[in-house]
């Protein structure tokens, strides 16, 4: 027969989706209840444009590229012909559109001169212009890498729509050639942001899974605000963490879910995500419903968190002692009973709902590290928004064919990430790697 602790653990994995684990949305069945309250802060806004936000309806130009004139001939209404009446004005109407995307072949004719000493000379041919007879240009690898990296579309499909819409034929060899190539160009930029994240306050990490080839494998990744890393490899733990090369000697705030690997590095404080806690609390409320410390837990860590906010909103770098004091000490005293109704088993395997209970109580300095430092952030919400593109080219690809094509991948992201995160556009920063001149962040990118 089950012991009631096992009974609470059956409950407990069969209960699990989105609100209560880290699995994803995607996942739950009709029949999950309805999440219960957001992380996000109310604004009291109405949904929609904001009043004074900037507006993006198409508005006429001064200077169009093309301009038509037509004339009316007769008057509509009396029938009356028009030639050499008196000007009443103009109506303008503008059509924005894109010119049809036609491949145009150009030849460069590199031409030779014989000296009087017999060597022949040959013209050195312009920039972008590749050793092969015949080759395809910069916009072209550009717009390939961009489909590949960016929109996620596999690589037949981009073959397919660069044939339709250009008429050029590349072959599918030729795109995995160009992803590869501008990987290559990419090297020294992504030591470049490394370091730059290195030398960071605060850190956010994570990982997911991969597939590679049909294996498992993890994409790890390093983030700010204004930098993004990846890092593909066999291993989950720490010696793929060390070989990111960016926690090992990290000093700051690295923020994260807990993960043990994280852990391990000393050198640096620690931040645990608020919302990963948050789940995890609902996850124990509902496998013993009868119990409230989880309900007591959760309004104090979200009490918090908005207090966190509001001291920054008043530009304060502490949230006033009359209001952290009576919020932590209901922290505790959840905690202090969650432990009493959940003892240590010596000897056997502890449930889930004690392990959590004594991370929250042996860490609290790392759980609630945000409403004492204000510039710790509450979730790891940044990691997670950098690790969701790879979950969509998971879902369109299904795998990358081979270890070198997802490294690839791998790299170019991370630097369209991190640009983009910098008011530069994906196709731009894509075309100047293309072209053997990425943008590079600079050191007040760690801001």
């Amino acid at each position: 027969m089950c012991c009631g602790g096992e009974v609470a653990e059956l409950r407990r994995q069969v209960g699990q989706n989105s609100r209560n684990s880290s699995k994803p949305p995607s996942s739950d069945g009709p029949e999950q209840a309805p999440p219960p309250r957001s992380l996000r802060r109310k604004t009291g806004r109405k949904p929609g444009k904001q009043p004074g936000a900037q507006g993006f309806s198409l508005e006429l130009v001064d200077d169009p590229d093309e301009v038509f004139d037509y004339v009316p001939d007769c008057c509509r209404g009396c029938g009356a012909g028009l030639h050499g009446a008196a000007v009443a004005g103009v109506v303008r109407r503008q059509v924005t559109d894109i010119a049809p995307a036609v491949a145009t072949v150009t030849e460069h004719r590199l031409h030779q001169r014989r000296c009087g000493c017999g060597k022949v000379t040959t013209a050195a041919a312009p920039v972008g212009v590749a050793g092969a007879p015949a080759s395809y240009g910069p916009n072209l690898r550009a717009w390939v890498v961009y489909l590949l990296v960016f929109q996620h579309v596999p690589v037949a499909r981009v073959v397919e729509l660069v044939t339709d819409l250009s008429g050029a034929r590349p072959s599918a060899g030729w795109v995995c050639q160009v992803l590869r190539d501008t990987a290559a160009a990419l090297a020294g930029v992504e030591k470049l942001i490394r370091t730059l994240l290195s030398a960071a306050h605060i850190l956010h990490v994570d990982e997911t899974g991969a597939k590679v080839t049909g294996a498992r494998w993890w994409l790890h990744v390093a983030a700010t605000d204004t930098l993004t890393s990846y890092h593909l490899d066999k291993s989950r733990g720490r010696p793929a963490i060390t070989n990111l090369g960016i926690l090992p000697g990290f000093t700051g705030i690295a923020v994260h879910d807990c993960w043990a690997s994280y852990n391990a590095y000393t050198d640096c404080a620690h931040a645990l995500c608020g919302a990963h806690i948050a789940r995890e609390l609902i996850a124990a409320g509902e496998t013993d419903p009868g119990q409230h410390w989880p309900g007591q837990a959760i309004d104090a860590l979200f009490a918090l968190n908005t207090a966190a906010h509001e001291a920054r909103d008043q530009g304060s770098t502490q949230i006033p002692p009359e209001i952290t004091d009576p919020l932590l000490h209901a922290w505790r005293q959840a905690i202090l009973v969650g432990l009493a109704e959940h003892p240590a088993r010596p000897g056997r395997k502890q449930s889930k709902t004690r392990n959590l209970l004594e991370r929250l109580r042996d860490r609290e300095a790392d759980v609630l590290r945000f409403a004492h430092d204000l510039t710790a952030p509450f979730t790891n919400n940044q990691a997670e928004r950098d690790l969701r593109p790879t979950k969509t080219q998971m879902k369109i690809s299904g795998t990358f064919r081979s270890q070198t094509s997802a490294t690839a991948w791998a790299r170019i992201r991370g630097y369209v990430s991190t640009a983009r995160k910098n008011g530069i556009g994906a196709f731009d920063a894509i075309q100047r790697a293309v072209i053997g001149n990425p943008w590079t962040p600079t050191q007040t990118t760690t801001a």
